[in-house]
């Protein structure tokens, strides 16, 4: 049987641990059913470096005096949004009615907003078949997820803040954020930042945690009239540029798809066994005639034999 030990991070002496002990208390704090220790010290006057050091408490289930690695205490910011949500009840009495894939499906897309990652986002957090909407442009397929982003090509410099992130059921995640930055014409000296507030709704998969379906809805009230022109006429003309590649992939697929069906016809064998496809087979009329003639010949001799002996 295992035992809990506590270990110190870094050797002090006697005199050390009691001056640390006047000046300094332990606080402790639980995180996914692991307790960690750290000291803290109000003194004005900090305790030297030597003097600090960190309790935690260890599985002494490992080598005697073995120190378990050091692990980063930072958090990014989109784990800590995805540590204050709510994912419903995973399972009950019965069954399970969702996934923790799902938990790890929200980090990744929030990591992917907060960053506005393109080109190596995490296609596997998206469903094959994924199916994308917005105001312009809808699309199907989680490959066309690697194309380059509008905001990084029309904005200087774009910041994105996340301002609610909720689980609206066991399967549906909705995340609100703004994207804020300086058009890259002339337009913005004119109508100065660009402000969008983007409404981004992903349904998922409860077993594999996929987004199946992907939903934005975009709010300009907070920019200009100039901005806001800029912005419908610079997204169209993207979605219009997008829609045309995604008619020439398909052009493409369906001609490679056509050509490999027929060189899979030219080299598939015969694999039927039936020894009669060496031979040529006659005409089917042909065939109904000599049956034809063959039974009128045998009723003809019928008759004459009956007739004779009769």
């Amino acid at each position: 049987m295992s035992h809990a030990s506590v270990s110190s991070a870094l050797p002090i002496t006697t005199s050390t641990a009691s001056l640390a002990a006047t000046r300094c208390g332990i606080r402790h704090q639980g995180r996914h059913g692991k307790w960690i220790f750290t000291t803290f010290c109000p003194s004005a006057s900090p305790l030297p470096d030597a003097n600090r050091f960190a309790l935690r408490v260890t599985n002494g289930a490992g080598r005697a005096g073995e120190s378990p690695p050091e692990r980063s205490t930072e958090r990014s910011e989109a784990d800590k949004i995805v540590d204050g949500m709510d994912f419903g009840e995973l399972c009950n009495e019965f069954e399970c009615v969702s996934s923790p894939l799902v938990e790890s499906t929200a980090r990744q897309l929030a990591r992917d907003i907060l960053q506005l990652r393109q080109g190596n986002r995490a296609l596997e957090t998206f469903a094959v078949s994924v199916r994308y909407t917005d105001p312009v442009r809808s699309f199907t397929g989680r490959d066309k997820y690697q194309r380059r982003l509008w905001v990084t090509d029309a904005l200087d410099d774009p910041s994105v803040t996340v301002q609610e992130m909720v689980m609206l059921s066991t399967s549906v995640l909705n995340i609100k954020w703004t994207i804020k930055g300086r058009p890259k014409s002339f337009i913005g000296v004119i109508g100065g930042d660009l402000i969008i507030k983007v409404n981004s709704q992903f349904t998922l998969n409860q077993i594999s945690g996929q987004v199946i379906e992907h939903e934005e809805v975009w709010d300009l009230s907070a920019s200009s009239i100039v901005g806001q022109l800029f912005f419908w006429t610079s997204r169209r003309l993207s979605a219009t540029v997008e829609a045309g590649r995604d008619l020439g992939d398909l052009i493409k697929n369906s001609t490679r798809r056509a050509s490999t069906e027929s060189e899979n016809l030219d080299l598939r064998p015969d694999l039927s066994g039936d020894p009669t496809k060496f031979f040529q087979s006659e005409d089917s009329f042909q065939r109904d005639t000599y049956q034809v003639a063959l039974f009128l010949a045998v009723l003809y001799f019928v008759v004459q034999f009956l007739r004779t002996i009769l």
